[in-house]
């Protein structure tokens, strides 16, 4: 009978601490949706006590999901605890994952407890969360360097009050596999009462070991993985969703593992994810990246004509990828349309697909041509509803290499139409100040970043920009043919999220 391994995703909260990502509550349930249509066991919904908006994204995401179970995090204290309770107790699979430093550095300078201490608190914050849920989860953080005797003491104090998975945090990506997975083998070995909870890692990637890590884990006993779409967290990031999902189906022959998941929903769930965060996937991402399947060499590119055996160890569709050439264009209809979106692995109402065909011919007055990259970015944009307090009506620039910038804008503000003019170096910058100055504010751009989503000269633009307003990041998305309207567009989206 193969091993049963269960998939937890922290996008949603570790991933979120990706520097410069900030989501919204409808942002982290659209995404929470496509990770429980993935089949994800368990989804890290956020750390509700840290903000407002996160105890609300945490909120709805347990009154929406059914099939998976929703986890929130809590530091090992009641305040933490009892939030994280609020944020979930209406979903229906439930976990509160409470956690606590370990490691003597960790004991010493932040937490200044000692062992006994530690041990008392973890006891009374197990005991205390497992009265509020069935699930418990105690992490003891920077596990990896927490000298074992000790760990073994902890992981047996969390067992006998109540914790149900014991998950050993990599937090500073330190250790090699070698080295992790022996740790791993120790704890099964060595822990009292081990037998009655899931152990379950957490593995940080500053070495580029996240997922060796991972599955050196798995191979000496580890029943949970935890993981991140893309690999997002916290600085060089977490052990990546899909790269642990296809090497545990594709060697499946060495791990002889069950994993209940439609690795066809990989690829969408990754595209979604990096247009929210605004973070791009690298064209050489293994699984996802633009180049995952591509071929260059000669040699590669008649093999995989032959065979494709010969250079791809897994087909493109087996992740979502779509090799069909179908074109779309002018003279299409609504059943192409809808099949094509279908096909890309969108599930989408019928009000929402009558609004994407209504932007698709839009597009394709613009456009000879539509590929399904331009598809995705009609849909993704158009995924999450907001309330538009702002919205452009019209915007003029002059430019040029001897002139000054000057940019005019029109918005309707809250029913209200209103113009303003302004000068600036280049025609982005003049159009934004004008902006800025038609609100009477003063905004920082963090980031500003564009891209074409397609190739040749009427490729679509997608400007992803980052504002900080009122101590706080918001992200802004636009596209058009044109990138200086999608340049404006995504900074009304920013504002539209403030």
């Amino acid at each position: 009978m193969k091993k049963k391994i269960y998939i937890f995703d922290t996008t949603l909260r570790d991933g979120e601490q990706t520097p410069g990502v900030s989501l919204n509550a409808k942002e982290k349930l659209e995404i929470a949706k496509n990770l429980e249509a993935l089949g994800v066991d368990i989804i890290e919904a956020g750390f509700p006590v840290t903000s407002k908006g996160d105890f609300e994204g945490v909120k709805l995401i347990a009154q929406n999901i059914k099939s998976s179970t929703v986890n929130a995090l809590a530091r090992a204290n009641k305040k933490d605890i009892n939030t994280a309770y609020e944020a979930i107790k209406e979903a229906k699979r439930k976990r509160i994952h409470t956690f606590l430093a370990t490691s003597d550095v960790h004991m010493t300078y932040k937490l200044k407890m000692t062992r006994e201490e530690v041990l008392e608190k973890i006891r009374e914050m197990v005991s205390y969360a497992k009265t509020l849920v069935d699930e418990v989860e105690f992490s003891p953080e920077d596990g990896s360097r927490t000298e074992k005797e000790f760990l073994y003491k902890v992981l047996e104090t969390a067992i006998e009050a109540g914790a149900t998975v014991l998950n050993i945090p990599d937090t500073v990506g330190y250790s090699t596999p070698n080295e992790f997975g022996k740790l791993i083998k120790d704890i099964k070995e060595n822990v009292n009462g081990i037998e009655n909870a899931i152990v379950s890692v957490h593995c940080h990637n500053d070495l580029g070991l996240a997922v060796a890590n991972s599955l050196a884990a798995i191979e000496n006993g580890a029943e949970q993985i935890e993981c991140a779409v893309n690999g997002l967290g916290e600085r060089a990031g977490n052990a990546a969703l899909e790269e642990i999902i296809m090497a545990l189906k594709t060697r499946n022959d060495i791990y002889k593992i069950n994993l209940d998941v439609n690795t066809e929903k990989i690829y969408r769930l990754s595209s979604l994810v990096s247009h929210f965060t605004g973070v791009k996937v690298q064209p050489n991402k293994a699984i996802v990246g633009a180049n995952a399947f591509a071929h260059e060499s000669g040699i590669h590119q008649h093999g995989v004509l032959t065979n494709r055996e010969t250079y791809e160890i897994m087909t493109p569709e087996s992740v979502g990828f779509k090799t069909n050439n179908m074109v779309l264009g002018k003279h299409s209809g609504r059943h192409a349309f809808e099949n094509r979106v279908k096909e890309l692995g969108y599930d989408i109402l019928k009000e929402d697909i009558q609004e994407a065909f209504i932007k698709f011919k839009e597009l394709v007055d613009k456009k000879k041509e539509i590929s399904d990259k331009d598809i995705e970015a009609i849909l993704n944009h158009g995924r999450i509803e907001l309330e538009e307090k702002y919205k452009l009506k019209s915007f003029n620039v002059s430019t040029g290499n001897k002139i000054t910038s000057t940019a005019t804008v029109s918005l309707e503000i809250d029913g209200q139409v209103k113009e303003e003019a302004a000068c600036g170096d280049g025609p982005v910058n003049a159009l934004y100040n004008a902006i800025e100055r038609l609100l009477g504010s003063n905004r920082e751009i963090k980031d500003y970043n564009i891209s074409a989503i397609t190739s040749g000269a009427d490729a679509l633009g997608e400007v992803s920009i980052k504002l900080e307003s009122k101590d706080k990041i918001v992200i802004g998305r636009g596209v058009s043919t044109d990138v200086i309207e999608a340049s404006v567009l995504a900074y009304i989206n920013a504002l539209n999220k403030e």
